[in-house]
């Protein structure tokens, strides 16, 4: 990254800039903004997150807010209610609260000297979600977004239930956010209340699990805050970033083929992360492109925005899979209008000789053990570690595998294969994970793309049914999008999966799927012989000043007990032990994951994940202990929490949460 030290304006950063909401809660911000703004007004560019600003994002925020800054906006950077260092209380993602919050901020802004009254509104992941979401809301002045890493659809296509099928990211987040959110504020930012407003924030702390199971279908609750239940009410333009190895990558076809106000969209190779800080490389000028972007819609200058291609996407070469991948080599390319006329559809069907332009018969059963699925990876890659798809042989030996025949030249994928299937299942209750694989000639396969379904949603994701046993149905769904290149030589293959452990929490009992027939649609687009965009290098500002005490690390580890058959998945991850040192505020976190299964026994799945956290300054020292379980048995999920809190040496708080909550349809 290009370090830029000397911008076109001088700036100022308030570190804590307290906003009053309506109802008299007092929201904590940090600012900057160019010096000169009382006397030349800026557009406002807010993020508004519960990720602790002082502690949590400040690594970007430090790359990334004082370059903007310099040239010519106010970067607001909001710690929601409940979190980080301001006041009230937290209670799920996307309320209504929330999202009042934020244009309250903007109402605010409206009245200060260096403001212009012209907002923007950016974010990645959470900050992604709620700034679509505000933008539907219509807020005065809100006239553009960047929206990086987010989704569209709560239910299906965030951290919830893909394809109807319960992720494990549920237990994750919820743990994670229990773990955030119960942190204490900063001390030197509140010395007079931030025990009180501690203590109150741990008593009133919820385990969100326990909402999200209650929900198990596409109900009100998920069509809340789901922008594709109405994407006209966005008028304010938007960009949308995403990454190929992010769980949302989806996201960008879907606003630029349904939004009717201005729009557009790059895909990278990336994680989940913004895209000038993002690996695997190669990182782009985000900076640059934003600049460019609130340029035109905030300012109205004429920076060619308008005239760029609808996608710019990042088409990755074929690579032998790693749990890491620093970089992935491949060529940008553009499409001026999306969806594209350059996107051709061939039909590959699944037979007893596998996948062939040809239809024939099929017959093939499968019963995967509970424990398949450990190739996998995360759902979103986050820790630039251990957390890619690896070789997917272990899986496929599992599955049911359709290969087609060597590629006698290379084809390029681009956009989302769609899968037909005809199936009978044994069982009233079953799911089926399908992945499309890039089989090298030494017989590694490369996951590129994968999809699920719960069988019981086959026809609705708010109406589940069981399956009548040995009844046949059919089934469509789409896979992941992709930007792939497969090369000659190599080989196509779908594979088909009744589990996808740790990924997925299985079905109540093993069940046989048989594929009566079956096919998947594949999106092909000429090959591109070479760059067809380029983005300038990433820049940014100073990076953040710390001492390092101890480095993050992640690790993970499957061990399988040869005698009961128990496979174990072991995740950790150390954020590291680091002290600011502009306000002097250390600060480390730990988080270990468990996840347990026998092959012959769905029932015997069992999550555990610990986080453990620090923060101290001199003689003050504060830490929390989240504890989160997860079992179930045939017709019910059990999920507990523990909470503690310590300061200095004494125990403080210490909660515990317990809930019993009936599967349906799951």
């Amino acid at each position: 990254m290009r370090i830029k030290t000397e911008l076109p304006r001088p700036i100022n950063v308030i570190e804590d800039q307290r906003i009053l909401m309506p109802d008299g809660c007092e929201l904590s911000a940090r600012i900057w903004l160019p010096k000169d703004a009382d006397s030349n007004p800026v557009p406002m560019i807010l993020e508004h997150l519960p990720y602790r600003k002082r502690d949590g994002t400040i690594a970007r925020d430090e790359v990334s807010h004082p370059w903007m800054a310099g040239h010519g906006y106010a970067c607001v950077r909001v710690d929601m209610r409940g979190n980080g260092d301001s006041h009230g209380l937290h209670e799920d993602e996307y309320t209504q609260q929330e999202w009042e919050d934020a244009i309250s901020v903007m109402d605010w802004a409206r009245e200060q000297p260096w403001c212009d009254g012209n907002f923007g509104m950016q974010g990645i992941s959470w900050g992604g979600f709620n700034c679509l979401q505000v933008a539907a809301l219509k807020p005065k002045g809100l006239k553009a977004i960047i929206s990086i890493c987010s989704t569209v659809d709560r239910y299906n296509d965030d951290i919830h239930y893909k394809g109807g099928s319960l992720l494990n990211e549920n237990l994750g987040w919820s743990a994670q956010m229990l773990a955030y959110s119960s942190r204490s504020p900063d001390p030197a930012l509140a010395p007079n209340s931030w025990r009180e407003m501690w203590l109150e924030r741990l008593d009133a702390q919820p385990f969100i699990l326990e909402t999200w199971l209650d929900h198990q279908t596409r109900d009100d609750f998920w069509k809340h805050g789901s922008i594709c239940e109405d994407y006209s009410a966005i008028d304010a333009a938007v960009l949308s970033i995403g990454g190929w190895h992010d769980g949302y990558r989806n996201t960008i076809n879907h606003l630029v083929s349904n939004i009717s106000a201005p729009v557009k969209g790059i895909i990278g190779p990336w994680i989940h992360k913004y895209p000038h800080i993002a690996g695997p490389k190669p990182a782009i000028g985000f900076l640059q492109e934003a600049k460019r972007w609130w340029d035109h819609w905030l300012k109205d200058e004429d920076t060619g925005v308008q005239d760029d291609p609808d996608m710019r996407i990042y088409v990755m070469d074929s690579v032998k899979p790693k749990a890491w991948l620093p970089e992935r080599p491949g060529r940008w390319i553009a499409e001026t209008q999306w969806p594209s006329d350059n996107i051709a559809h061939e039909t590959m069907h699944l037979t007893n000789g596998g996948l062939s332009g040809l239809s024939g018969d099929c017959g093939v059963s499968v019963c995967s053990p509970s424990d398949c699925g450990a190739t996998g990876g995360e759902y979103f890659p986050f820790a630039y570690g251990p957390e890619f798809p690896i070789d997917q042989r272990a899986d496929d030996a599992v599955s049911a595998c359709f290969d087609g025949p060597v590629l006698e030249t290379s084809i390029d994928l681009l956009g989302a294969a769609s899968v037909s299937l005809k199936l009978s299942v044994d069982k009233p209750a079953a799911q089926i994970a399908v992945r499309l694989c890039d089989v090298f000639p030494d017989g590694t396969s490369a996951m590129i793309a994968h999809g699920m379904l719960n069988l019981q949603h086959r026809n609705s994701h708010e109406f589940p049914e069981p399956i009548e046993p040995d009844e046949q149905f059919e089934v469509q769904f789409a896979l992941d999008d992709c930007g792939y290149r497969v090369p000659e030589g190599h080989k196509l293959r779908v594979s088909v999966q009744t589990n996808y452990w740790p990924f997925l929490w299985p079905a109540p009992e093993l069940a046989t799927v048989t594929i009566h027939s079956g096919s998947i649609e594949l999106p092909k687009r000429p090959l591109a012989h070479g760059a067809e965009w380029e983005f300038e290098p990433a820049e940014g500002s100073l990076p953040w000043e710390i001492e390092t005490h101890r480095a993050s690390r992640c690790t993970r580890t499957k061990e399988c007990d040869l005698e009961t058959g128990d496979t174990v998945m072991r995740i950790s991850n150390g954020d590291g032990h680091v002290t600011d040192l502009k306000h002097g505020l250390s600060t480390s976190s730990v988080t270990h994951e468990e996840w347990r299964i026998n092959g012959d026994n769905p029932l015997s799945a069992k999550a555990d994940i610990h986080w453990f956290t620090t923060m101290g300054r001199d003689d003050w020292q504060t830490s929390t202990e989240a504890k989160a379980s997860m079992t179930a048995d045939a017709s019910t999920f059990h999920i507990k929490a523990e909470l503690r809190a310590w300061e200095g040496d004494e125990l403080l708080f210490e909660r515990s949460y317990q809930r019993s909550i009936p599967r349906n349809g799951m």
